[in-house]
């Protein structure tokens, strides 16, 4: 797996920060959740695997070592910012292995470009692979989905 380090893992951040995250597209969202033990907000920047109106997927590339997965098992609260959009409220839920992986098959088939360079960069040659994506995958690099509360208006 490519360990990308701290510093410019976190760069994208001061994007949305300065209102400027849509230049990511709506690929990527920042997401905002509530540490476990401090109960302070942290964020993170992810690449999202599927997005409509009011839900988005996403995955977890570092397994359960991620801090922001663990966050979510203990306060599925969040909100999420993706483009150009206003921030949202939303729940994250962690899928069962067997509702990841249809969302990672869907993923592999809509995307074969994409899938052809996030495989290597998380360590996932199952992604790129023609079988069946193996259940074991999505247990190990779960597929989390976010339910996005309507947007407010603003007025």
């Amino acid at each position: 797996m490519i360990v990308i380090p701290r510093g410019l893992a976190r760069a994208p951040i001061a994007l949305y920060r300065a209102g400027l995250g849509g230049l990511l597209g709506r690929r990527f969202v920042l997401l905002e959740h509530r540490g476990r033990r401090s109960g302070r907000i942290r964020q993170v920047v992810l690449e999202t695997l599927r997005v409509e109106d009011s839900t988005l997927h996403l995955i977890s590339g570092y397994g359960w070592r991620a801090q922001w997965l663990r966050n979510i098992e203990a306060d599925p609260r969040v909100r999420v910012t993706c483009g150009w959009a206003r921030p949202r409220g939303g729940r994250a839920t962690i899928l069962p292995p067997a509702a990841g992986v249809a969302v990672l098959e869907e993923y592999r088939r809509r995307h074969p470009i994409a899938t052809r360079l996030l495989a290597p960069a998380l360590d996932l040659p199952e992604l790129e692979a023609t079988e069946p994506i193996p259940e074991e995958l999505a247990q190990e690099h779960p597929v989390v989905r976010v339910d996005l509360k309507p947007p407010t208006r603003s007025g």
